[in-house]
């Protein structure tokens, strides 16, 4: 039997997803962030609180990376969802973690994580949902050490850990138990 659990927003799992921009005077800025991810082939969608300073900066600058976080930087990443940088001007380098200018996008490329999109902001939208920033992926950087022979991400290789909204705990992402478009096409016949 179901239980009723209200309105909520239960969803699993989340992506646990690093934003990096850079503020007004330079200053690396990175925001952990579950509530988002891709929504077109080449677009990202991000759902933030516009009061964020990652806001503020991807309004200024138009651009941001989006990172994958691995399990190697899990507390960097909690860090980075406990800490604001609109009261901790330094957060990104009590960090420890270093980044470098994205070549394509005005924004920062943190060296550490595996996976990075750079993107550019295509739409900043104001709804009763609240506010919501649309970037088009312009590159995509990934480690080699977690890429295949052709050049393909293998998901067990990112280290990527998911983000649990029931409980507030981090999950690492396990094995492969399927085939996408593959498991289930018997059932179509």
């Amino acid at each position: 039997m179901k239980k009723d659990l209200g309105v909520k927003p239960y969803t699993f799992p989340m992506p646990v997803l690093m934003i990096a921009t850079y503020g007004a005077d330079g200053t690396v800025d990175v925001m952990n962030m579950a509530w988002g991810g891709v929504c077109a082939e080449n677009m990202v969608a991000l759902n933030i609180d516009e009061d964020h300073k990652t806001a503020e900066n991807i309004k200024a600058r138009g651009a941001f990376t989006l990172s994958i976080a691995d399990i190697p930087h899990i507390k960097e990443a909690d860090f980075f969802g406990i800490a604001t940088g609109n009261k901790m001007p330094d957060k990104f380098a009590r960090s420890g973690l270093h980044a470098v200018r994205s070549e394509k996008v005005d924004a920062p490329v943190v060296e550490e994580f595996p996976l990075i999109l750079e993107c550019r902001v295509a739409e900043c939208q104001h709804t009763a949902y609240g506010f919501r920033v649309l970037g088009e992926i312009v590159g995509v950087l990934a480690e080699e050490a977690v890429l295949d022979e052709k050049g393909r991400v293998v998901p067990s290789r990112l280290n990527a850990f998911v983000f649990d909204q029931f409980q507030a705990g981090y999950y690492a992402i396990g094995e492969k138990v399927g085939r996408a478009w593959h498991t289930g096409a018997e059932l179509a016949k």
